[in-house]
């Protein structure tokens, strides 16, 4: 039975929620492993050039080829801001910073969305979603501040891969406003299939020059198929139909869950360790997030109804 908005009760949704969840936690540890031994970009293109391969017979059998092909110039390029630059940017983050501290800023991309459907789409920002702004953009600040590295990678590179992962969600946060403006109508697997291909298209010659020299072993192999068919292929699925059993808003809450599977996949197969610090800005970032995007605030109702912003 659905609801007045088209969603469907929790019970008919939320294992989805959860698996969708700990697959995107998932990606920052296999990102982690593949980047290792592939490298940053290998990694990158690699994750892109599997999920087309994963999700083509998919949207063949599904009969949505015509609407890819009629639209294939914005799709692609809408690959090339949504997966190949960001994926590209944490790919080679995680190799500087805790994977769980990746994940952690990655929760900001609601934040950025905000802000460039404010520039870009002149959505309006009212005093509340102002002040979680105010509040998200202090919490990535002390963040940054105290970035830990312990990924291998050097100290004083942390403060860069922290920016590279505040590039990927700002990369994020315009690919969500393209959408809006240039994708509307367009079926989301047709929609999801041709922008890995863009991606995959555009990181081809990237992906070619840093090959590495030494073929990597097994479990770096395994991590990038994991990476392209477990967090993307089928992760974009397990999204859009979310989208359409929960609604928007509660697929967008995915965003906030993801980072706690991202650390304890850290804990346990990394040895990283999650300082009270992370923590305390973690809870910042979140609330003002939260707040920026309308999920929190007087105007809007309870989980288990329609959310509307104020």
């Amino acid at each position: 039975m659905s609801g007045a908005d088209g969603t469907r009760p929790a019970v008919h949704w939320v294992r989805e929620f959860f698996l969708l969840s700990s697959l995107w936690g998932a990606s920052f540890l296999f990102m982690r492993l593949g980047a290792a031994e592939f490298g940053p970009l290998p990694t990158a293109g690699l994750r892109v050039a599997l999920a087309t391969v994963f999700l083509w017979p998919i949207l063949v059998q599904q009969g949505q080829w015509p609407a890819l092909r009629k639209h294939w110039r914005p799709v692609l390029l809408a690959g090339v801001i949504n997966s190949a630059i960001p994926f590209a940017l944490y790919a080679w983050a995680v190799l500087h910073i805790t994977t769980g501290l990746a994940s952690i800023l990655n929760a900001t991309v609601p934040l950025f969305g905000a802000i460039v459907a404010w520039l870009w789409l002149g959505e309006r920002i009212g005093r509340l979603r102002s002040l979680g702004l105010a509040l998200g953009f202090l919490g990535v600040a002390l963040l940054a501040w105290r970035a830990p590295g312990g990924a291998g990678g050097k100290s004083d590179l942390a403060l860069w891969a922290v920016a590279a992962c505040l590039g990927a969600t700002t990369c994020y946060a315009l690919a969500a406003s393209y959408a809006r403006r240039y994708l509307g109508g367009i079926p989301p697997l047709a929609t999801a299939t041709g922008s890995q291909l863009g991606a995959a298209l555009f990181l081809a010659l990237p992906t070619a020059w840093a090959w590495p020299v030494q073929m990597p072993g097994l479990r770096a192999w395994l991590a990038v198929v994991a990476i392209a068919v477990l967090c993307t292929g089928i992760a974009y699925i397990l999204y859009f139909r979310l989208i359409v059993h929960a609604g928007p808003s509660r697929a967008l809450a995915v965003t906030f869950l993801a980072p706690v599977f991202a650390v304890l996949y850290g804990v346990v197969f990394l040895s990283e360790t999650v300082t009270l610090w992370m923590a305390g800005c973690a809870l910042v970032i979140v609330l003002g997030t939260l707040l920026s995007t309308g999920l929190l605030g007087p105007g809007v109702l309870r989980w288990g109804t329609r959310t509307r912003a104020p």
